[in-house]
């Protein structure tokens, strides 16, 4: 085992082992990356063509007025 032609063929089969198993990940990861652009296409089409109820109208002022007041703590104002 103290060959130096196997420890650098270890070597290079244990680098080429990494680069497929990285390869796989990101191919992986591109896909992921996709599939969630879809999803957020879909959910931006079907949220275009329904018109806006009045419980999500509410949800946003609601939300908006969250933000208004984490501003305000950020800046330093007392409410």
């Amino acid at each position: 085992m103290t060959d130096p032609y196997s420890i650098v063929i270890i070597a290079l089969s244990a680098l080429s082992g990494i680069g497929i198993l990285t390869v796989g990940a990101l191919r992986g990861w591109r896909g992921w990356l996709e599939l969630k652009r879809a999803e957020l296409q879909q959910h931006a089409r079907s949220s275009e063509i329904a018109p806006s109820s009045a419980g999500s109208r509410i949800e946003i002022a609601d939300l908006k007025e969250r933000i208004r007041k984490l501003e305000a703590i950020a800046a330093g104002v007392d409410l």
